[in-house]
């Protein structure tokens, strides 16, 4: 299936709701895609159930601070070094590359390479939505090695890390990304097409561009977008969406630390001023809690939106004033295993709450 310009906005738009406030604005990534595709580069989309076994798939992806994105634009050529690096390690070209995460920028980031370098891109990925750091993937719960991995900035650095442990490549691809500003561009998690069958999420992608698609078409057909989320997502693996709060944010703590962006934002209800939800993020967000009840929970998606427009808000551009409707999806079975919520439950990021699923 090829993926055509007229796809990279809905793509965005779902990208940005699955990536659970945080991913990187894909809307920058959106720019780099349609750039190749004016310019007469070819997209081809393939069904991960359609793979060869032995073909060789190298993801390529974004990492660092999202509020850094903003300012720091990528030269283009940084996930291209960073898949020559993966190649020159295993002595081998790529068959295909594909997304670590669905969520944000990490959508797109496989796009451009796979348009730039005339290889296809695998309709799959290692988080249904995204998360912050790099061994948070499906693939390393089912054993994928994560190294090689190779790391570039938009200065021509690269770097290549090999580890057994994908703890400690994301400690070390994390000290080098802020030493590279804040934000790097990597490829990693190098797998056959039989890895990707039995680790991956599958459809993805086309799951985000369906997303925007809703968004876009309800706005148009002046129907309720949220009521149109709530009725579709269900019919997906992932297992139930629906709104948890509304109302206005009154407040937002944010700042960039250790390579992530971290922060609260607290919404207030209008009609009850003093019923507030609070929304604790690191880069993506983690728990809603309203009082002492808390309403969803990682690895679910919390989603926030525009009340108005019901596009997705990434937490770098949350602001004073904003109104908003927060929403949460249930995430694929897979994802909430005992195996999954250890790599990127509530305890993997010091929350003192054990998981219970959206209902």
């Amino acid at each position: 299936m090829d993926f055509h310009i007229e796809d990279v906005d809905d793509l965005c738009v779902g990208a940005s709701f699955l990536g659970a406030g945080g991913g990187g604005d894909p809307y920058i990534g959106g720019l780099m895609v349609k750039k190749v595709l004016k310019k007469g580069h070819r997209i081809e989309i393939v069904d991960p159930d359609t793979l060869d076994d032995g073909g060789l798939i190298i993801p390529t992806a974004m990492m660092g601070a999202p509020t850094v994105l903003l300012e720091k634009l990528p030269s283009g050529d940084e996930p291209i070094r960073a898949l020559r690096a993966v190649e020159a390690q295993l002595g081998r070209k790529a068959d295909a590359t594909m997304p670590t995460e669905v969520g944000g920028i990490n959508s797109t980031i496989p796009l451009y390479v796979g348009a730039r370098l005339g290889i296809p891109v695998i309709d799959a990925d290692g988080q249904g939505r995204a998360f912050p750091e790099l061994q948070m993937e499906t693939f390393a719960i089912n054993g994928v090695r994560g190294t090689p991995l190779g790391l570039s900035d938009e200065k021509g650095d690269v770097a290549t890390i090999l580890t057994e442990d994908n703890h400690r490549m994301e400690w070390l691809a994390r000290g080098l990304t802020i030493r590279m500003g804040g934000t790097a561009y990597f490829a990693n998690y190098p797998m056959t097409g039989k890895q990707v069958k039995s680790t991956a999420i599958k459809h993805t992608l086309t799951l985000a561009r369906r997303i925007g698609c809703i968004i876009r078409r309800s706005a148009q057909d002046k129907r309720n977008p949220f009521e149109e989320l709530e009725a579709f997502l269900p019919t997906t693996s992932y297992s139930v969406a629906r709104r948890i709060f509304e109302g206005k944010v009154v407040d937002v703590d944010r700042k960039t630390d250790r390579g992530f962006t971290l922060g609260e934002v607290v919404i207030r209800e209008d009609k009850k001023m003093g019923e507030k939800c609070c929304v604790i993020f690191q880069n993506e967000n983690l728990i809603a809690r309203h009082g002492e009840e808390t309403l969803a929970l990682v690895p679910d998606i919390i989603t926030i939106m525009d009340a108005e427009t019901a596009l997705p808000i990434t937490n770098e551009t949350l602001r004073y004033g904003q109104r908003v409707v927060v929403m949460a999806v249930g995430v694929p079975d897979i994802m909430r295993t005992e195996s999954a919520l250890l790599q990127f439950g509530p305890s993997a990021f010091g929350i003192e709450e054990q998981f219970s699923p959206l209902r």
